[in-house]
């Protein structure tokens, strides 16, 4: 049997496109529990999120207070203030025979509601970076917040390691003008919070002092602060 030539063959080519009805993905329709585990997972994550916005936050806060407390109840260190030094004598040739220096010091304590334990105390002055005399300066107190202790000091024959060459320097700067000294002030300090106390600190006081032709101390730097600092 002989095909119909009249019948024309139709051939679809690969990039032809197909009715939309054919491409179009199916719906899926889904069950009332699947939506409400959805609701659920969401719900969850919205409360960890939040619960862990609230942990950041009272952290945040913790630490604010810390802080705070930390400034307010760290130790700070007492202050020096020299407040008056005098070489008797400076303007004698001779004046080593009967040397003698004095000297004041003001302390305060800084803190709001720390004292502090003063254990031993010693005054040291330097010339020209060699020491000319050393002498303890007081027995162990107690000192209380926010007070003032005056601290005064003399050095005077067995203190004093000044000899007739070391007075002679003395005697040419003083033709100069002045003369400079380096008080140094070192204690055995404790700090008392309520019953607490800490460990002993070695803390130094540096003033540096310069003092006229007449051995009074210079006016600028009388009343100075002096730097401390522990070792």
């Amino acid at each position: 049997m002989t095909p119909d030539r009249s019948t024309i063959p139709i051939r679809s080519s690969p990039g032809a496109q197909t009715p939309r009805s054919q491409t179009q993905p199916m719906k899926r329709h889904h069950s009332a529990s699947y939506y409400a585990h959805r609701v659920k997972e969401s719900l969850s994550t919205r409360i960890s999120k939040f619960i862990c916005a609230m942990f950041l936050l009272v952290l945040f806060f913790i630490g604010i207070i810390g802080f705070i407390l930390w400034l307010s109840l760290r130790p700070h260190r007492p202050r020096f203030h020299i407040q008056d030094f005098v070489v008797q004598g400076l303007d004698q040739p001779t004046g080593f025979e009967n040397a003698r220096v004095a000297f004041n010091v003001a302390i305060y304590n800084p803190n709001q509601n720390m004292g502090v334990f003063f254990d031993s105390m010693d005054g040291f002055i330097y010339y020209k970076d060699q020491r000319v005399g050393s002498s303890p300066l007081l027995s162990p107190f107690f000192q209380h917040p926010t007070n003032t202790t005056i601290v005064k000091g003399t050095l005077t024959g067995a203190s004093l390691t000044v000899n007739s060459n070391r007075w002679t320097e003395f005697s040419n700067d003083r033709a100069q003008g002045t003369v400079a000294f380096r008080l140094d002030i070192v204690s055995v300090i404790r700090f008392k919070l309520s019953r607490w106390i800490s460990r002993h600190h070695r803390m130094h006081a540096n003033c540096d002092i310069v003092v006229g032709p007449d051995g009074l101390i210079m006016p600028k730097f009388n009343h100075k602060r002096c730097p401390v600092y522990f070792t």
